[in-house]
């Protein structure tokens, strides 16, 4: 089968680059998520760097840099819905750019890998994916000019392509994707290139043991607490003239009540400023009564319930 590498990665994107690092700044929120992420996956994909660390404050801890460095280029970032698991994912690489001084060509894998449905398919465009990954980072290790790089293979909703065996209903075919792709990190592992996967998931608990065994971390996403809700929504707010107690009321009915879940982050950030703003446009200003008033209206996302699971 001769597969198209443009309809098999949805595009790519290289990094450093401005609005990666605008729309990595706008995640606000989860500094621990991007502080921990870019020191991960510049270990993984640019080992240089820790060799010199380690050089510079640890000369002759050679044990304890290699162990670190010796681990599956894995990352999986797991957790609700709406909590900037798949923005965080597709931006991650400008900050690592940006730390070790490289340059990250990013390729989000498109959901056209899950084929359609011919017998063999899903598990050739697997592989094809991690062909074309491992090409691109040889092609660094070979580059004469001596320039450093890397490449991050992105699987949003990884739970649709490497869904745990053990699931009753899973077909051969599926199993032998799980399959593929397991080959496909162990063979990244094996080679020591350039190189790392990042899958992202509202279904953790989905995937197959092999491959979470297999993550040299894994990041839990939830809803945002008070704190960060009043972190995100507070700078906005004020700008409109809000007091503190206006801003901690929109802060408390966007929490947990009346036993539904919280707003998630895109909650906030893309339906709730959204219907402050267009509830007040084109003729009026912003009352903080009505921003209260549609904070109270709005129904949050529900979290992600697994319709296969019995309930």
């Amino acid at each position: 089968m001769i597969v198209d590498m443009m309809t098999l990665f949805e595009r790519r994107m290289s990094y450093p680059h401005p609005d990666a690092r605008d729309r990595l700044a706008r995640l606000v929120g989860l500094d621990d998520q991007i502080s921990r992420l870019t020191k991960v996956l510049a270990l993984l994909v640019h080992p240089a760097g820790l060799v010199r660390w380690g050089e510079r404050y640890h000369p002759g801890a050679n044990r304890i840099v290699e162990s670190v460095l010796h681990r599956p280029p894995l990352v999986i970032l797991g957790g609700d819905v709406g909590s900037g698991k798949t923005e965080l994912a597709e931006t991650i690489a400008d900050s690592v750019a940006r730390q070790e001084d490289i340059e990250i060509d990013l390729l989000p894998l498109s959901l056209a890998a899950r084929g359609a449905g011919k017998v063999g398919e899903m598990t050739q465009l697997i592989s094809a994916a991690f062909d074309f990954t491992v090409k691109e980072a040889t092609a660094i290790e070979k580059n004469e000019e001596g320039s450093e790089g890397a490449v991050i293979l992105l699987v949003d909703e990884a739970d649709a392509l490497a869904a745990s065996r053990e699931t009753p209903e899973m077909h051969h075919e599926e199993v032998s994707a799980v399959n593929a792709f397991i080959r496909g990190i162990d063979r990244l592992a094996n080679r020591r290139m350039p190189a790392a996967v990042i899958m992202c998931t509202n279904r953790y608990d989905a995937l197959d043991p092999a491959v979470t065994r297999r993550a040299a971390e894994i990041l839990a996403f939830g809803r945002p607490d008070q704190d960060k809700r009043r972190l995100l929504l507070a700078p906005k707010l004020s700008e409109l003239g809000f007091d503190d107690a206006e801003i901690d009321a929109i802060v408390s009915v966007t929490g947990a009540r009346d036993g539904q879940a919280g707003f998630t982050f895109s909650d906030l950030t893309q339906r709730l400023i959204p219907a402050i703003v267009l509830d007040a446009y084109p003729h009026r200003s912003i009352l903080p009564t009505r921003a209260i008033a549609i904070a109270e209206e709005m129904i949050p996302t529900p979290p992600f319930q697994d319709r296969r699971t019995p309930t």
